[in-house]
Protein backbone atom coordinates (compact mmCIF):
# COMPACT_ATOMS: atom_id res chain seq x y z
CA UNK A 1 0.00 0.00 0.00
CA UNK A 2 1.39 3.31 -0.62
CA UNK A 3 0.17 7.29 -0.41
CA UNK A 4 -1.31 8.13 -3.09
CA UNK A 5 0.81 12.01 -4.05
CA UNK A 6 -1.13 15.10 -3.84
CA UNK A 7 0.70 16.66 -6.86
CA UNK A 8 2.29 14.33 -9.01
CA UNK A 9 6.01 16.50 -10.02
CA UNK A 10 6.36 16.28 -13.79
CA UNK A 11 10.60 16.12 -13.84
CA UNK A 12 12.26 18.02 -16.74
CA UNK A 13 13.12 15.11 -19.22
CA UNK A 14 17.16 15.77 -19.63
CA UNK A 15 19.48 13.63 -22.23
CA UNK A 16 20.52 9.62 -20.88
CA UNK A 17 23.86 9.44 -20.32
CA UNK A 18 25.73 6.25 -18.59
CA UNK A 19 27.75 5.97 -15.23
CA UNK A 20 28.73 2.21 -15.48
CA UNK A 21 25.51 0.74 -15.66
CA UNK A 22 23.42 3.32 -14.16
CA UNK A 23 21.72 5.28 -16.48
CA UNK A 24 21.66 9.37 -15.49
CA UNK A 25 18.59 11.60 -16.89
CA UNK A 26 15.92 10.91 -19.56
CA UNK A 27 13.29 9.08 -17.41
CA UNK A 28 15.98 6.85 -15.20
CA UNK A 29 15.38 6.97 -11.22
CA UNK A 30 17.26 10.05 -9.52
CA UNK A 31 20.42 8.13 -8.78
CA UNK A 32 22.00 9.03 -5.01
CA UNK A 33 25.33 9.65 -4.77
CA UNK A 34 28.09 9.65 -1.60
CA UNK A 35 31.62 10.37 -1.48
CA UNK A 36 34.60 8.31 0.09
CA UNK A 37 36.73 10.08 2.89
CA UNK A 38 39.37 7.77 3.00
CA UNK A 39 42.41 8.02 1.49
CA UNK A 40 41.99 6.63 -2.14
CA UNK A 41 45.95 4.47 -2.01
CA UNK A 42 44.46 2.79 0.69
CA UNK A 43 42.54 0.37 -0.88
CA UNK A 44 41.20 -1.71 1.96
CA UNK A 45 39.70 1.22 3.50
CA UNK A 46 38.26 2.71 0.29
CA UNK A 47 37.20 -0.40 -0.52
CA UNK A 48 35.03 -1.21 2.40
CA UNK A 49 33.97 2.40 2.67
CA UNK A 50 32.42 1.84 -0.20
CA UNK A 51 30.58 -0.91 0.32
CA UNK A 52 29.12 0.43 3.44
CA UNK A 53 27.87 3.34 1.23
CA UNK A 54 26.87 0.66 -1.36
CA UNK A 55 24.75 -0.83 1.20
CA UNK A 56 23.03 1.88 2.65
CA UNK A 57 21.73 2.36 -0.98
CA UNK A 58 24.17 4.83 -2.80
CA UNK A 59 23.68 4.11 -6.58
CA UNK A 60 26.65 6.40 -7.26
CA UNK A 61 30.50 6.80 -5.02
CA UNK A 62 32.89 9.76 -6.11
CA UNK A 63 36.64 8.72 -4.67
CA UNK A 64 39.29 11.79 -4.48
CA UNK A 65 42.23 11.30 -6.61
CA UNK A 66 45.22 13.82 -5.97
CA UNK A 67 47.57 11.34 -7.42
CA UNK A 68 49.43 9.03 -9.61
CA UNK A 69 49.20 6.09 -6.44
CA UNK A 70 45.09 7.01 -6.33
CA UNK A 71 44.24 6.79 -9.66
CA UNK A 72 46.09 3.27 -9.69
CA UNK A 73 44.85 2.28 -6.56
CA UNK A 74 41.40 2.36 -8.60
CA UNK A 75 42.43 -0.40 -11.16
CA UNK A 76 41.90 -2.86 -7.40
CA UNK A 77 39.57 -0.51 -5.94
CA UNK A 78 36.77 -1.12 -9.03
CA UNK A 79 37.11 -4.75 -8.96
CA UNK A 80 35.67 -5.28 -5.64
CA UNK A 81 32.83 -2.95 -5.20
CA UNK A 82 29.60 -3.02 -7.08
CA UNK A 83 28.41 0.41 -8.00
CA UNK A 84 30.30 2.79 -10.61
CA UNK A 85 33.43 4.82 -9.39
CA UNK A 86 33.48 8.63 -10.32
CA UNK A 87 37.05 9.67 -10.22
CA UNK A 88 37.57 13.66 -8.35
CA UNK A 89 40.00 15.40 -10.99
CA UNK A 90 41.48 18.64 -10.29
CA UNK A 91 44.00 20.42 -12.66
CA UNK A 92 46.05 17.62 -13.04
CA UNK A 93 45.47 16.53 -16.67
CA UNK A 94 47.30 12.47 -16.40
CA UNK A 95 45.12 12.03 -13.40
CA UNK A 96 42.07 11.77 -15.34
CA UNK A 97 43.41 10.13 -18.01
CA UNK A 98 44.71 7.72 -15.68
CA UNK A 99 41.49 7.48 -13.23
CA UNK A 100 39.74 6.37 -17.00
CA UNK A 101 41.90 3.48 -18.02
CA UNK A 102 42.03 2.16 -14.31
CA UNK A 103 38.17 1.81 -14.39
CA UNK A 104 36.34 4.77 -13.67
CA UNK A 105 33.32 5.10 -15.05
CA UNK A 106 32.99 8.86 -14.49
CA UNK A 107 35.65 11.79 -14.02
CA UNK A 108 34.65 15.22 -12.33
CA UNK A 109 36.77 17.87 -13.89
CA UNK A 110 36.16 21.54 -14.67
CA UNK A 111 37.41 21.22 -18.21
CA UNK A 112 39.15 24.85 -18.00
CA UNK A 113 40.96 23.98 -15.40
CA UNK A 114 42.67 21.11 -17.06
CA UNK A 115 44.97 22.68 -18.98
CA UNK A 116 45.51 24.04 -23.08
CA UNK A 117 42.97 22.25 -25.58
CA UNK A 118 45.82 19.80 -26.33
CA UNK A 119 45.30 18.12 -22.69
CA UNK A 120 41.61 18.44 -22.63
CA UNK A 121 41.66 16.34 -25.95
CA UNK A 122 43.68 14.00 -24.28
CA UNK A 123 41.09 13.42 -21.24
CA UNK A 124 38.19 13.31 -23.50
CA UNK A 125 39.61 10.56 -25.98
CA UNK A 126 40.85 8.93 -22.56
CA UNK A 127 37.32 9.10 -21.76
CA UNK A 128 35.92 7.56 -25.11
CA UNK A 129 38.08 4.97 -25.44
CA UNK A 130 37.50 3.64 -21.43
CA UNK A 131 33.30 4.02 -21.93
CA UNK A 132 33.92 6.94 -19.12
CA UNK A 133 31.14 9.70 -18.55
CA UNK A 134 32.19 13.03 -17.31
CA UNK A 135 30.83 15.86 -14.86
CA UNK A 136 31.29 19.25 -15.30
CA UNK A 137 31.84 20.30 -11.52
CA UNK A 138 31.54 24.23 -11.27
CA UNK A 139 31.42 25.27 -7.74
CA UNK A 140 31.63 28.72 -6.52
CA UNK A 141 34.68 28.58 -4.58
CA UNK A 142 36.60 27.70 -7.57
CA UNK A 143 35.48 29.83 -10.32
CA UNK A 144 37.61 30.54 -13.06
CA UNK A 145 39.65 34.11 -12.62
CA UNK A 146 38.30 35.96 -15.50
CA UNK A 147 34.30 35.16 -14.41
CA UNK A 148 35.10 36.01 -10.81
CA UNK A 149 37.12 39.71 -12.09
CA UNK A 150 33.36 39.49 -14.66
CA UNK A 151 31.03 39.49 -11.82
CA UNK A 152 33.15 40.71 -8.34
CA UNK A 153 31.67 37.79 -6.37
CA UNK A 154 30.08 34.28 -6.82
CA UNK A 155 26.78 34.56 -8.18
CA UNK A 156 23.80 32.37 -9.68
CA UNK A 157 25.14 33.99 -13.88
CA UNK A 158 28.69 33.20 -13.00
CA UNK A 159 28.04 29.89 -12.24
CA UNK A 160 26.14 29.35 -15.35
CA UNK A 161 28.60 31.10 -17.56
CA UNK A 162 31.33 28.90 -16.42
CA UNK A 163 28.89 25.59 -17.15
CA UNK A 164 28.15 26.98 -20.56
CA UNK A 165 32.08 27.87 -21.39
CA UNK A 166 32.73 23.88 -20.06
CA UNK A 167 30.07 22.71 -22.12
CA UNK A 168 31.05 24.43 -25.32
CA UNK A 169 34.30 23.01 -24.68
CA UNK A 170 33.62 19.28 -24.44
CA UNK A 171 31.17 19.45 -27.25
CA UNK A 172 33.69 20.97 -29.56
CA UNK A 173 35.55 18.30 -29.33
CA UNK A 174 32.71 15.82 -30.00
CA UNK A 175 32.09 14.31 -26.39
CA UNK A 176 28.44 14.44 -25.19
CA UNK A 177 28.48 11.61 -22.23
CA UNK A 178 28.51 14.18 -19.45
CA UNK A 179 26.44 15.44 -16.77
CA UNK A 180 26.60 19.16 -15.06
CA UNK A 181 26.54 20.89 -11.68
CA UNK A 182 26.38 24.06 -10.16
CA UNK A 183 27.24 24.01 -6.31
CA UNK A 184 27.44 26.68 -3.55
CA UNK A 185 27.16 26.53 -0.29
CA UNK A 186 24.73 28.97 -0.39
CA UNK A 187 21.08 27.79 -0.81
CA UNK A 188 19.67 31.07 -2.95
CA UNK A 189 22.58 30.85 -5.13
CA UNK A 190 22.61 27.14 -5.93
CA UNK A 191 18.74 27.14 -6.31
CA UNK A 192 19.13 29.99 -9.03
CA UNK A 193 21.76 28.68 -10.84
CA UNK A 194 20.32 25.37 -11.49
CA UNK A 195 17.12 26.87 -12.67
CA UNK A 196 19.33 29.09 -15.02
CA UNK A 197 21.03 25.94 -16.66
CA UNK A 198 18.23 23.97 -16.73
CA UNK A 199 16.40 26.64 -18.86
CA UNK A 200 19.56 26.53 -21.48
CA UNK A 201 20.64 23.02 -21.74
CA UNK A 202 18.78 19.40 -21.92
CA UNK A 203 22.48 17.74 -20.08
CA UNK A 204 21.37 15.90 -16.79
CA UNK A 205 22.16 17.76 -13.72
CA UNK A 206 23.73 16.78 -10.48
CA UNK A 207 22.48 18.43 -7.30
CA UNK A 208 24.51 19.30 -4.56
CA UNK A 209 24.58 22.59 -1.58
CA UNK A 210 28.55 21.77 -1.64
CA UNK A 211 30.10 22.06 1.63
CA UNK A 212 26.54 22.20 3.52
CA UNK A 213 27.78 21.56 7.19
CA UNK A 214 27.65 19.18 9.34
CA UNK A 215 24.71 16.26 10.15
CA UNK A 216 21.71 18.63 11.49
CA UNK A 217 22.35 22.03 9.55
CA UNK A 218 24.03 20.06 6.30
CA UNK A 219 20.99 17.90 6.20
CA UNK A 220 18.51 21.08 6.33
CA UNK A 221 20.25 23.04 3.62
CA UNK A 222 20.43 20.04 1.30
CA UNK A 223 16.86 19.08 1.88
CA UNK A 224 15.75 23.01 1.45
CA UNK A 225 17.66 23.25 -2.16
CA UNK A 226 17.04 19.79 -3.34
CA UNK A 227 13.63 20.08 -2.49
CA UNK A 228 13.05 23.47 -4.00
CA UNK A 229 14.11 22.42 -7.61
CA UNK A 230 13.06 18.38 -7.48
CA UNK A 231 9.57 19.96 -7.05
CA UNK A 232 10.41 22.05 -9.92
CA UNK A 233 11.45 18.92 -11.78
CA UNK A 234 14.77 19.94 -11.83
CA UNK A 235 17.93 17.07 -11.06
CA UNK A 236 18.61 13.79 -12.20
CA UNK A 237 21.20 12.82 -9.73
CA UNK A 238 21.85 14.03 -6.14
CA UNK A 239 24.88 14.33 -3.39
CA UNK A 240 24.59 15.66 0.05
CA UNK A 241 27.31 16.84 1.25
CA UNK A 242 27.52 16.60 4.96
CA UNK A 243 30.77 16.82 7.48
CA UNK A 244 29.66 13.46 8.55
CA UNK A 245 29.91 9.85 7.93
CA UNK A 246 29.32 9.39 4.06
CA UNK A 247 26.62 6.40 4.80
CA UNK A 248 24.52 9.39 6.36
CA UNK A 249 24.51 11.49 3.41
CA UNK A 250 23.56 8.43 1.17
CA UNK A 251 20.29 8.40 3.93
CA UNK A 252 19.60 11.41 3.89
CA UNK A 253 19.59 11.74 -0.08
CA UNK A 254 17.19 8.62 0.05
CA UNK A 255 14.97 10.28 2.59
CA UNK A 256 14.55 13.43 0.53
CA UNK A 257 13.40 11.24 -2.76
CA UNK A 258 11.07 8.96 -0.64
CA UNK A 259 9.51 12.18 1.30
CA UNK A 260 8.64 13.58 -2.55
CA UNK A 261 7.65 10.39 -3.85
CA UNK A 262 10.05 10.50 -6.26
CA UNK A 263 12.32 7.24 -5.21
CA UNK A 264 10.72 4.77 -2.90
CA UNK A 265 13.47 2.23 -1.61
CA UNK A 266 13.60 0.49 2.01
CA UNK A 267 11.48 1.18 4.63
CA UNK A 268 9.32 4.40 4.87
CA UNK A 269 8.76 5.00 8.65
CA UNK A 270 5.85 7.38 9.43
CA UNK A 271 6.03 8.02 13.36
CA UNK A 272 4.28 10.50 15.54
CA UNK A 273 6.82 12.98 17.56
CA UNK A 274 4.99 10.97 20.69
CA UNK A 275 3.54 13.01 23.49
CA UNK A 276 2.37 11.97 27.19
CA UNK A 277 -0.81 9.93 25.29
CA UNK A 278 1.82 7.72 23.69
CA UNK A 279 0.91 3.81 24.94
CA UNK A 280 4.81 2.98 24.53
CA UNK A 281 8.04 4.57 23.69
CA UNK A 282 7.53 5.19 20.41
CA UNK A 283 10.85 7.76 19.70
CA UNK A 284 13.08 4.53 21.10
CA UNK A 285 11.03 2.08 19.28
CA UNK A 286 11.49 3.90 15.61
CA UNK A 287 15.28 4.12 16.51
CA UNK A 288 15.58 -0.09 17.05
CA UNK A 289 13.31 -0.54 14.23
CA UNK A 290 15.86 1.90 11.71
CA UNK A 291 18.36 -0.08 12.66
CA UNK A 292 17.07 -3.31 12.63
CA UNK A 293 15.17 -2.63 8.93
CA UNK A 294 18.19 -1.15 7.25
CA UNK A 295 18.70 -3.83 5.31
CA UNK A 296 15.47 -3.90 3.41
CA UNK A 297 15.59 -2.18 0.20
CA UNK A 298 11.99 -3.34 -0.94
CA UNK A 299 10.01 -0.08 -0.42
CA UNK A 300 7.42 -1.14 2.32
CA UNK A 301 5.50 1.84 4.52
CA UNK A 302 5.47 1.55 7.88
CA UNK A 303 3.38 4.00 10.81
CA UNK A 304 4.67 3.56 14.18
CA UNK A 305 1.69 5.88 16.16
CA UNK A 306 1.87 6.13 19.95
CA UNK A 307 -1.85 6.95 20.23
CA UNK A 308 -5.08 6.39 18.66
CA UNK A 309 -5.78 10.16 18.04
CA UNK A 310 -4.08 9.86 14.72
CA UNK A 311 -2.88 6.25 14.97
CA UNK A 312 -5.93 4.10 12.52
CA UNK A 313 -6.00 7.08 10.09
CA UNK A 314 -1.94 6.60 9.62
CA UNK A 315 -2.61 2.85 9.49
CA UNK A 316 -5.31 2.49 6.80
CA UNK A 317 -2.33 4.43 4.31
CA UNK A 318 0.40 2.38 5.00
CA UNK A 319 1.39 -1.64 4.67
CA UNK A 320 2.29 -2.27 7.92
CA UNK A 321 0.66 0.05 11.01
CA UNK A 322 1.13 -0.34 15.06
CA UNK A 323 -0.90 1.86 16.98
CA UNK A 324 -0.65 2.59 20.74
CA UNK A 325 -3.53 0.89 22.89
CA UNK A 326 -4.59 0.75 26.22
CA UNK A 327 -2.45 -1.61 28.92
CA UNK A 328 0.14 -2.23 26.29
CA UNK A 329 -2.35 -4.21 23.86
CA UNK A 330 -1.74 -1.89 20.57
CA UNK A 331 -3.34 -2.42 17.54
CA UNK A 332 -1.75 -3.94 14.18
CA UNK A 333 -3.04 -2.96 11.00
CA UNK A 334 -1.62 -4.98 7.41
CA UNK A 335 -2.73 -3.01 4.59
CA UNK A 336 -5.17 -0.33 6.86
CA UNK A 337 -7.01 -3.32 8.77
CA UNK A 338 -6.33 -3.82 12.01
CA UNK A 339 -6.09 -7.54 12.60
CA UNK A 340 -4.82 -7.91 16.04
CA UNK A 341 -3.49 -6.67 19.67
CA UNK A 342 0.22 -6.50 20.05
CA UNK A 343 1.96 -6.24 23.25
CA UNK A 344 4.33 -3.64 24.39
CA UNK A 345 6.78 -5.90 24.38
CA UNK A 346 6.41 -7.95 21.06
CA UNK A 347 6.21 -4.40 19.16
CA UNK A 348 9.54 -4.72 17.62
CA UNK A 349 10.04 -8.73 16.75
CA UNK A 350 6.77 -8.44 15.45
CA UNK A 351 7.26 -5.53 13.20
CA UNK A 352 10.48 -6.93 12.28
CA UNK A 353 9.06 -10.44 11.02
CA UNK A 354 6.23 -8.33 9.34
CA UNK A 355 8.52 -6.33 7.27
CA UNK A 356 11.31 -8.89 6.24
CA UNK A 357 8.24 -11.83 5.28
CA UNK A 358 6.51 -8.22 3.19
CA UNK A 359 9.56 -7.72 2.07
CA UNK A 360 10.08 -11.71 0.60
CA UNK A 361 6.10 -11.44 -1.17
CA UNK A 362 7.00 -8.64 -2.62
CA UNK A 363 10.02 -9.82 -4.50
CA UNK A 364 8.63 -12.88 -5.16
CA UNK A 365 5.96 -11.00 -7.47
CA UNK A 366 8.54 -8.87 -9.15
Amino acid sequence: MSIRPFRDIKRKKTKEINVGNVKVGGDNPISVQSMTNTLTKDITKTINQINKISEAGADIVRVSCPDEESTKALKDIVKNVSIPVVADIHFHYKRAIEAAENGAKCLRINPGNIGNEKKIEEVINAAKNNNCSIRIGVNAGSLERDILEKYKEPCPEALVESALRNINIIENKDFFNFKISVKSSDVFLSIEAYKQISKLTNYPLHLGITEAGSFLPGSIKSSIGFGTLLLNGIGDTIRVSLSDDPVEEVKVGNEILKSLNLRNRGVKIIACPSCARQAFQVIDTVKILEEKLSHIKTPITLSIIGCVVNGPGEAAQTDIGITGGGKGNNMLYLNGVETEKVLTKDIISKVVKLVEEKAKEIAKSI
